[in-house]
């Protein structure tokens, strides 16, 4: 399903500009109507004909232990509407969408409270990583139509620059919940299993890297319903798989994108067959990165991403600004230290960051 853009769909200059505000008010209640008979013909069509979540193979290392033991607990200071956010392992954080009743449709909870989530780990000093995946059978069906269509298609005002400024600030606020995942220092790694739909396809651009299951495929669907994707998609994902062709053939078709295709195109890393070995896959991966220094790991992050948006020059110099403060750290030494002794940096202890 699409990501919130309605800038295009309910401010549309010339229309607002010469229709008087009744005519505006029937258009958006023929919308609100429209929006509601899509978002049911796509809930039919999302919905399995076979249980997909059903897997009678032996579960993976990381299933079993799950299985064995208790439900994870709520991590401390994260209670959330529409997501689940545990203590995985030392130093990892495991956010799981987690409305699967709803396919994890992202509802105006979601929205909200992903930022407020993401912020906050971004200020917690024992947490090094971050996996993102979604509760039950597929990772994100997308916006939820139904409950976001009352604040896109009702907008405060009946003049046609106030609602433009209205929509200007609720897309900056949309915008900012998958912004927030990047701007995290902490590397994030998403795990996708079935479907990654509209804007999913935003979300798991803003992070840092991607697995993704066989059964795993991805829609820019945002054009099915007359919009351009306006949260992260556009801008992000020709600079992910670095080709601009693909992307346009895929924004403008919204055709699905399979598994085998995003590997392909360099949108995940890597494949696996069910959802039990990608998550035990992601959580070891994230272990090895929580090994390192944090200092290390956060400034690589930074200037990558700071490397991305900038020219070679510019970003060496950023680099050196950053360097000559962050080498002055000790956990340059320990790490130096454990490599001559042949020790595992799992056994070096890093001060929290």
């Amino acid at each position: 399903m699409p990501s919130p853009n309605m800038a295009a769909f309910c401010a549309r200059p010339h229309s607002l500009l010469t229709s008087p505000y009744t005519q505006q008010s029937v258009a958006m209640a023929a919308a609100f109507a429209a929006f509601r008979r899509f978002g049911d013909l796509l809930t039919r069509r999302l919905t399995p004909s076979t249980n997909l979540g059903l897997n009678l193979r032996p579960m993976s290392g990381f299933a079993q232990e799950e299985a064995s033991k208790a439900a994870p607990e709520e991590a401390p200071g994260h209670s959330y509407e529409s997501l689940r956010v545990t203590a995985a392992q030392k130093h990892i954080l495991h956010v799981q969408l987690n409305r699967p009743e709803k396919r994890n449709a992202m509802n105006k909870a979601f929205w909200r409270e992903m930022v407020v989530c993401f912020n906050k780990i971004a200020e917690d000093a024992d947490c090094r990583v971050v996996v993102i995946s979604g509760a039950g059978n597929m990772f994100t069906s997308g916006i939820d139509l139904t409950d976001m269509a009352s604040e896109l298609l009702q907008p405060p005002s009946d003049d046609t620059a106030r609602i433009s400024w209205f929509l200007h600030s609720l897309l900056t606020r949309y915008q900012e919940t998958f912004s927030v995942i990047e701007k995290c220092p902490k590397p994030v790694i998403a795990a996708i299993h079935g479907g990654c739909i509209g804007a999913g396809v935003d979300l798991i651009t803003a992070c840092d890297i991607r697995y993704g299951t066989q059964d795993s495929y991805y829609q820019v669907k945002e054009v099915d319903i007359g919009l351009a994707a306006d949260v992260g998609t556009l801008q992000r994902l020709p600079k992910v798989i670095g080709n601009q062709s693909l992307v346009n053939e895929l924004a403008y078709t919204a055709r699905k994108m399979m598994a085998d295709e995003a590997l392909g195109s360099g949108l995940v890393s890597r494949l696996f067959p069910d959802k039990e070995s990608m998550l035990d896959a992601a959580f070891t991966l994230a272990a090895e990165i929580s090994s390192k220094s944090p200092v290390a790991v956060q400034g690589t992050k930074i200037n990558l991403i700071y490397s991305r948006d900038h020219s070679v020059m510019e970003s060496l110099n950023y680099m050196k600004s950053w360097n000559m403060s962050m080498l002055q750290t000790k956990d340059i030494m320990k790490s130096v230290q454990a490599a001559i002794e042949k020790k595992d940096l799992k056994t070096v202890t890093f001060s929290k960051l």
